[in-house]
């Protein structure tokens, strides 16, 4: 863990030694990106136009070798005020030996599409806060934790609200999460549904005018069925988090995140390995056109 750490931030360090200056400071935030795991809630002007690259990483699994990485591409646009629209594909890839419950597999695939719709409800600086509600639908051929062929469908809704804690230097959020998904898997047509909840922190400040750095806490709980039935795990994450805005048109995320708690239905233990992963990292690259 130490060293995942002590790399994370070596990065950091270079990244913030090589970041364009710029000679002032700009007035306020604009969070529609520079969180890692969560969103904020500014969803950028009529008429913008992004390309996003977005590649997670979720790694340890039960004490063997578990690495996933996920690539998605992805188009914004803002057709409408406070109404964004992203559409995304994602290739996955897999490396799992040893791991219970999962068949050891090394694959790349190309794992699905999505569809992501944020309406922005207040705005900060009209209101105490800001707020926007998202909804994330997904449909993917490759099941993102296993592997496995199969259908899965899914939603993640989203309540975020955000407030500069200090004007121009520090700003948080909170994000509020439901996840309902479905799966079927082709080996075996098992049909298996599970839904997860969960409130997410993060806090950034400006250490230089195109540099932002903080951290994120999040916690999650995870059910059988999409109605939150039968309680499967809880596991909590926590880890630091940069945003470079490397020119007028484009930027950089990095955020890094480890399971610092968690506990599996019917079992003690402090992590919860057999639900979630022990690490998990990501890196979002986007550009205005």
């Amino acid at each position: 863990m130490g060293g995942r750490t002590c790399k994370f931030w070596m990065v950091i360090g270079c990244a913030i030694v090589l970041a364009p200056a710029r000679s002032s400071a700009e007035e306020g935030f604009d969070t529609e990106h520079i969180f890692g795991f969560l969103i904020g809630t500014d969803v950028g002007n009529v008429g913008e136009r992004e390309f996003q690259t977005q590649t997670t990483g979720r790694f340890g699994k039960g004490g063997a070798a578990y690495r996933a990485l996920e690539h998605e591409v992805e188009i914004e646009l803002v057709p409408l005020p406070n109404f964004r629209i992203e559409v995304g594909g994602t290739a996955s890839l897999h490396d799992i030996t040893g791991v219970p419950d999962i068949d050891d597999r090394r694959q790349f695939n190309f794992q699905g599409a999505s569809l992501d719709l944020r309406y922005r409800l207040l705005d900060r600086d009209r209101a105490p806060f800001g707020l926007t509600i998202a909804a994330e639908l997904h449909g993917d051929r490759i099941d993102e934790t296993s592997g496995a062929k199969g259908r899965m469908y899914g939603t993640e809704f989203t309540l975020a609200f955000d407030r500069e804690l200090i004007p121009n230097f520090a700003i948080g959020a909170l994000n509020l999460i439901y996840q309902p998904e479905w799966a079927r898997l082709e080996v075996g047509g098992k049909s298996e549904k599970s839904s997860t909840i969960g409130a997410a922190f993060a806090g950034l400040a400006r250490v230089r005018p195109n540099v932002l750095l903080g951290g994120e806490l999040r916690y999650f709980r995870q059910y059988e069925g999409i109605g939150l039935g039968e309680f499967s795990g809880q596991a909590l994450f926590v880890g630091p988090t940069a945003y470079f805005q490397l020119s007028e048109r484009s930027r950089l995320t990095l955020s890094w995140s480890m399971q610092a708690w968690g506990r599996p239905a019917g079992s003690g233990g402090n992590l919860d390995l057999v639900n979630f992963e022990r690490h998990q990292a990501r890196m979002v690259f986007g550009i205005n056109f």
